[in-house]
């Protein structure tokens, strides 16, 4: 592809990605025009009702776009590193280790931040058993010799995804009922507890710190796209920017099923839309992967909030919906 194409089409992305903020202030059960929107943004200490709309929604908006980056980055990665389109951290099992951490969190009452903090080490968790269980698929002779590797790490992850599925199941079963339905709600992907400004903001830190991680290795990501044993030849150092990029999409599903429960697809849908817009090259895939999730989870949030106002739906069932159907084509194709 047409390189000044491909980058116009990457800032494109981001403008769709910026656009989505405003909109997710204006739309609602209680619509704002632009005017009342922006006094609500810059006054946001007086008590107007525009006021104490957009400081319920602010939150919500950001949180959005900060997890659906940071799922479709995860992806991307996932996707390019084991050079298989059909991976994602959903698939692999990475969010359930994450979701099944924060759920013990909940169940036992823990506050947020360490609900975060576990979901982070769940992932880390699952990141281990998959290195442990498809070792000799990611850092062997056969991974090198691009045979079977891939789909090895992918059928690890499957069943490490169903065992998590099965001990979410069982934290359910034996859950007090108090805690039953909000429980629920996360493990479908939901964005209506994300009130907290402060972890709206520290989430885009945390996106910002994974895309520029990326940013460092996508020129080592495009050469082991070719083969690894061709990227070593070129100076590449394999196993360390595998192992460095496969801890940044960890940390990424963490911290976002941490924020939002466990959302899938988006995470798979996002870097074929990227890919089919600006080509393989990782330099531009990679961000316009960010900024198409991002986008993406945004205006399914959107969705979540308006469909059937004044209820809520669980965003993670819009994605789902929409993620199957591209799931299932791509099998189709492979």
């Amino acid at each position: 592809m047409n390189e000044p194409r491909a980058r116009l089409l990457v800032w494109l992305f981001a403008a769709a990605c910026a656009l989505m903020l405003p909109l997710s202030l204006m739309i609602g059960s209680v619509r704002l025009d632009p005017a009342a929107a922006l006094h609500g943004l810059l006054a946001s200490d007086d008590r107007s009702l525009a006021s104490a709309i957009v400081g319920l929604r602010l939150p919500r908006a950001v949180t959005a776009i900060a997890v659906g980056g940071l799922l479709a980055l995860s992806g991307g990665l996932l996707q390019a590193l084991l050079r298989n389109p059909l991976a994602d951290p959903y698939v692999l099992g990475i969010s359930g280790g994450g979701a099944c951490a924060a759920m013990v969190a909940i169940a036992v009452g823990a506050g947020p931040w360490v609900t975060h903090g576990a979901a982070v080490v769940g992932a880390l968790a699952a990141l281990a058993g998959l290195f442990l269980l498809a070792r000799r698929a990611l850092f062997g002779t056969e991974h090198v010799s691009g045979e079977s590797a891939s789909s090895s790490i992918l059928l690890v992850g499957v069943m490490m995804a169903s065992f998590a599925a099965a001990v979410l199941s069982l934290a359910l079963s034996l859950a007090p009922v108090g805690r039953l339905r909000p429980m629920v709600f996360w493990l479908l992907g939901d964005l209506s507890g994300t009130q907290d400004p402060i972890a709206a903001w520290i989430s885009v830190a945390v996106l910002v710190s994974c895309g520029a991680a990326c940013a460092r290795d996508s020129r080592a990501l495009n050469l082991m796209l070719r083969g690894d044993l061709q990227a070593f030849t070129q100076g590449v150092r394999v196993e360390q920017v595998r192992r460095r990029l496969v801890i940044v999409a960890s940390i990424a599903t963490g911290w976002a099923v941490a924020l939002a429960g466990a959302i899938g697809f988006v995470g798979f849908v996002a870097p074929h839309l990227a890919r089919f817009a600006v080509g393989n090259d990782q330099r531009l895939a990679l961000p316009a992967t960010l900024f198409v999730g991002a986008t993406l989870l945004a205006a399914a949030d959107l969705a979540a909030r308006t469909v059937a106002a004044p209820a809520q739906l669980p965003v993670g069932v819009l994605t789902v919906m929409i993620g199957v159907p591209v799931f299932l084509w791509q099998l189709r194709r492979q």
